[in-house]
């Protein structure tokens, strides 16, 4: 059989609903290019950089464009057999196979094998989700990016390809569970092809065990994070029923087990599975996350979150070319709040009903012509004169993290305050507040961007569960800032 016509990124096992526009997971797929792609000039891949944050401007271009099908036969010799004029036969088990081989040993420095009888994962889309992952887990800390971290892959398969494509980007470990013996076996013979004993720990499960392994998890270990890809079909007959309903061939090149590609209630079920348990570990883990495969399944489980009252969450959709589309959920029940960009990452007005509330604003555009130096002093003599928790105005960066014990901005505190001073108490409430004692309500982060046309100040909610509090502070700064700039 001739190679097939279709964007590279494709995927034949996706369920019908989204049949042009999602894929399932680790259904082979990574699709062709046109057979009248130009000749490109010869570039031989650079190596992957040391893990660490310096790797991520590499790592994120990755796939950016479709890779180049006569590169990687100049490097893969094995990859360029399997090549019939530029173009690779995706009904071919093998060659699929040695596409996620190549891509992985091209561009992340990983040796895999695989097992013929289950499910070979695209690359590009398993990329994206880690991709996501560092923006989610960078910005709802107040640390450092980079810092070591524990994740827990729920159903690893046999290639174990996120806690192997983590590694190789970020210092950190992994807890990865499976419940088929064979995906065990291959998973753990790729952790050890690849030095990574002493940083991904292969957990065997029991299919009746709770898919969060605290049980037989140390209590010294602390897990960052939850990421899982679950099968979404229902039963053997929906997944046949979807295949029937595509205009390309069924199945092509899937070779998975009913464990991997069946799943009772399908991926929602699954993910419910992972909520109802995270609501009795909650702060045990930091983040809960999952990939999906329908558009359907993540406004139903935005739906679950807020009927068990869960705010702080975050979605997100992944493109990969012309046609694969997946969707990514994440939940906490930590204060911390991620950036808009990873919690907010839907484009369209069809999103905005599932959105998590805003998490940045604009409060104020000011001209040049004020002086950048002089705003942010201006910023940092406002913050200065509340009773802050803490509060650190870097002048390079023009950026300013806060924290606040309540609406220390409002007029119900300066009430308050009158009647604590009153009654012979304030300092001490304000040294609990100063010392890290007292409690804080609410997190945030104030920059400048300078452009042309003017500075704009922005306004960042970093910390706490009250979405009122963020609006109430952005309004302070709005009337506040434009009152000076009048002055």
């Amino acid at each position: 059989m001739g190679g097939q016509k279709r964007p590279w990124d494709a995927d034949d096992n996706s369920p019908s609903e989204e049949s042009t526009t999602t894929h399932h997971r680790d259904h082979g797929g990574h699709g062709a290019p046109s057979p009248t792609l130009p000749p490109r000039v010869p570039v031989r891949p650079q190596p992957p950089p040391e893990p660490g944050v310096k790797a991520d401007g590499y790592y994120r271009q990755l796939y950016a464009s479709e890779p180049d099908f006569r590169q990687l036969a100049r490097e893969d010799a094995q990859f360029k057999a399997l090549l019939r004029g530029g173009n690779l036969d995706f009904n071919e088990p093998e060659a699929v196979m040695q596409l996620t081989k190549t891509l992985l040993n091209a561009h992340f420095g990983l040796k895999v094998e695989l097992p013929k009888d289950r499910l070979c994962p695209p690359v590009p889309n398993r990329h994206n989700y880690i991709l996501w992952l560092k923006d989610l887990l960078d910005s709802s800390s107040y640390d450092e990016p980079g810092r070591k971290l524990t994740g827990l892959d729920i159903g690893t398969g046999a290639s174990c390809i996120y806690p192997l494509l983590s590694c190789t980007q970020r210092d950190w470990s992994f807890i990865a569970t499976d419940i088929d013996d064979e995906s065990l076996t291959y998973a753990k013979n790729n952790v050890a092809r690849n030095n990574f004993q002493h940083r991904i720990q292969i957990l065997p499960r029991l299919a009746t065990d709770p898919l969060l392994p605290l049980d037989a998890v140390t209590t010294a270990t602390t897990i960052d994070f939850v990421m899982t890809n679950p099968p979404f079909y229902e039963s053997e007959a929906d997944m046949v029923a979807s295949a029937q309903n595509k205009s390309r061939p069924p199945f092509t090149a899937c070779t998975g087990s009913p464990t991997e590609m069946v799943t009772p209630g399908g991926e929602v079920a699954f993910v419910r599975r992972i909520l109802d348990e995270s609501l009795a570990a909650r702060d045990k883990v930091r983040w809960y996350s999952s990939m999906l495969g329908k558009q359907s399944s993540l406004e139903t489980l935005v739906a679950a979150l807020r009927d068990k009252g869960v705010g702080n969450y975050a979605v997100a959709e992944f493109v990969q070319g012309n046609r694969t589309r997946r969707w990514a959920i994440a939940w906490s029940f930590a204060p911390m709040r991620p950036s808009a960009g990873a919690a907010r990452g839907l484009k369209g007005e069809k999103w905005k009903k599932i959105l998590p509330p805003p998490l940045d604003a604009e409060v104020a555009t000011v001209p040049l012509e004020q002086g950048v130096g002089k705003m942010g002093d201006r910023v940092d003599e406002l913050m200065c004169s509340l009773e802050l928790v803490s509060w650190a105005w870097d002048k390079q960066k023009l950026r300013g993290v806060g924290r606040a014990p309540e609406n220390v901005w409002s007029r119900s505190w300066r009430r308050k305050k009158v009647a604590l001073q009153r009654g012979g108490i304030f300092d001490g409430v304000v040294k609990a507040m100063i010392d890290g004692s007292g409690p804080c309500a609410f997190g945030f982060e104030i920059d400048l961007d300078i452009k042309r046309a003017g500075m704009t100040v922005r306004c960042c909610w970093r910390e706490g569960h009250d979405a009122s509090l963020f609006e109430s502070f952005c309004g302070f700064l709005r009337t506040r800032l434009a009152a000076q700039h009048g002055s």
